[in-house]
């Protein structure tokens, strides 16, 4: 890898602690110094036999 290139995809998948199925990841951000900084972390498992199973979110619609 070059120096001018920056590796974008995370390295790791997460997986659901209930049925140990792959996650989406899901990006957060925080404020730090004034900047967003993004966090990956584990995205809400999709599996509707989970316990921990979370129904998919509509996302808002832009405004025009």
């Amino acid at each position: 890898m070059t120096s001018h290139m920056r590796e974008t995809e995370p390295r790791a998948e997460h997986v659901c602690p209930v049925c140990r199925r792959t996650v989406h990841n899901e990006i957060k951000r925080h404020k730090t110094l004034g900047v967003f900084v993004p966090l990956w972390g584990p995205g809400p498992c999709h599996n509707p036999d989970c316990t921990e199973y979370e129904t998919p979110r509509r996302r808002p619609r832009p405004r025009p």
